[in-house]
C-alpha cells in the first residue's frame, strides 16, 4: 500500500467509563483537521471490544492512530492489526503481550505500588470503591467531576480482563506511550516496562490515571505527531 497522510484517529476507551471523556481531547484534534471517532461499547469482553473497535475502522476513509487509555490499551494491541491501523497510542494504558491477558497484567502489583480499590466482583462485574474513586482515579480534578465518575461507572465485565491478547500489534504498529507519572491505577513503572517492551515513544505527563480529562492538551499533543509520524500502514 502507498503511503497516506493519516488524517483520522479513533479513541478507545477504558473499563468502568464509557467514551465522554475524551470530550476536550476530541475538540482539539477536530480543531486541528482531523477526523476523530470514538468506539463507544460497554467492556463487556475483549473480543467484543475489538469487535466494535474493527466496524469503526472499516467505516473509515484512510488509515487511523488508534488511542487506547486503561484497558483500551488491551483493545488496540488486539483490534490494532487492522489495515486501516497506522499506529497506536497506549495513554496510561496496559499493552500486553502475547497470550497475556488484563487479569494477569494486574495480578501481581510490585511492593509497594499503589492498588487500585477495585471491588469484589458482583454477577461477573467490576466497580470502582466510590469513596476511594477520587484519589486513585482522578486525583487531580475538582472533587465533584471524579464524584460523578464515580457514580456513572459503566460494569467491567470479568471477561474483559480474562481476554488473553492474540500477536500484538505493538510488534508490527509504530507506537507512542504517554506515561501518567501520578497515576494510582496503573504503576508508573510498570507502565514504563510495557512502553520499552513495546518499543514505544515514551513521553511522561505529570497526571494522574484520568490523563485525557485532566490533560486534554498533553494527550491531543502527542497525538499530532503520532499522526504526522505514521504514514503509512505497517505490514502485518
Amino acid at each position: 500500500m502507498d503511503a497516506e497522510p493519516v488524517k483520522n484517529v479513533v479513541l478507545v476507551h477504558g473499563g468502568l467509563v464509557d467514551g465522554s471523556g475524551w470530550r476536550e481531547v476530541y475538540r482539539l484534534l477536530t480543531r486541528d483537521g482531523l477526523g476523530v471517532r470514538l468506539v463507544r461499547s460497554p467492556p463487556l469482553s475483549l473480543a467484543g471490544d475489538v469487535a466494535a473497535t474493527a466496524r469503526i475502522l472499516d467505516a473509515l476513509d484512510g488509515p487511523a492512530i488508534l488511542v487506547g487509555h486503561s484497558y483500551g490499551g488491551a483493545v488496540i494491541t488486539e483490534a490494532g492489526h487492522h489495515e486501516r491501523v497506522a499506529g497506536l497510542v497506549h495513554v496510561a494504558a496496559l499493552a500486553p503481550d502475547k497470550g497475556e491477558s488484563v487479569d494477569a497484567l494486574i495480578a501481581d502489583p510490585e511492593p509497594g505500588a499503589p492498588v487500585p480499590p477495585i471491588l469484589p466482583p458482583v454477577d461477573g462485574f467490576l466497580f470502582l470503591d466510590r469513596a476511594k474513586f477520587h484519589a486513585s482515579f482522578a486525583a487531580e480534578l475538582p472533587s465533584s467531576e471524579p464524584e460523578f465518575m464515580a457514580e456513572a461507572q459503566v460494569p467491567w465485565g470479568l471477561d474483559a480482563l480474562r481476554g488473553a491478547i492474540g500477536e500484538p500489534a505493538w510488534r508490527h504498529r509504530s507506537s507512542w506511550y504517554p506515561v501518567a507519572n501520578d497515576d494510582r491505577m496503573i504503576p508508573p513503572p510498570a507502565q514504563r516496562a510495557m512502553a520499552r517492551r513495546a518499543g514505544s515513544t515514551v513521553t511522561g505527563i505529570d497526571a494522574s490515571h484520568c490523563v485525557y480529562v485532566s490533560r486534554p492538551d498533553a494527550v491531543a499533543h502527542l497525538v499530532r505527531p503520532a499522526a504526522a509520524e505514521a504514514l503509512g500502514v505497517a505490514d502485518s
